[in-house]
């Protein structure tokens, strides 16, 4: 994975859902964001490897993916971040390296093509951009559940 700008699609050998299919595209996301007012210091493969590593509070795609499969939320630290917890984001990051599987392609000013491929492919799993894909409906209201359980529960250590 080069540490450079670009374009990444993820696909997984095991859907998170019995309503979508393995083995083919389901999410792409882009590397650095365009930001107007700063640079940014995000390239493929720190996103990537956050993606892999990181947790639900940084990673949409974690979130999305816990969500899908089930794994309980969390308060944690202050009560504003949400994560699943030490032990949910461990088994996360395992389902992810037995199904998930990445692509890539260096793209000097990735956000120029974002939009364009979120509206012109099925990416159940990318909620940004993206409300014309029939899956939207069911994730967003998912992972609205998943943080409303959260918050009415106490905060993990």
């Amino acid at each position: 994975m080069p540490a450079a700008a670009g374009v990444y699609g993820w696909y997984f050998e095991k859907a998170p859902s019995t309503d979508l299919a393995a083995g083919r595209l389901l999410y792409v996301g882009i590397a650095p964001r365009h930001m107007a007012n700063r640079t940014s210091t995000q390239n493929l493969r720190k996103r990537v490897r956050y993606h892999y590593r990181g947790n639900a509070a940084g990673s949409t795609l974690r979130l999305t993916l816990g969500c899908l499969l089930g794994i309980e939320l969390r308060r944690v630290g202050s009560g504003k971040r949400m994560t699943f917890g030490a032990a949910g984001e461990a088994d996360l990051s395992q389902w992810m390296a037995e199904n998930a599987r990445v692509c890539w392609i260096k793209h000097a000013e990735p956000w120029t093509v974002e939009a364009e491929l979120i509206s012109q492919l099925d990416l159940p799993l990318n909620l940004d951009q993206n409300r014309h894909n029939p899956f939207y409906g069911r994730l967003k209201e998912l992972r609205s559940q998943a943080r409303q359980r959260a918050r009415e529960s106490a905060i993990s250590a």
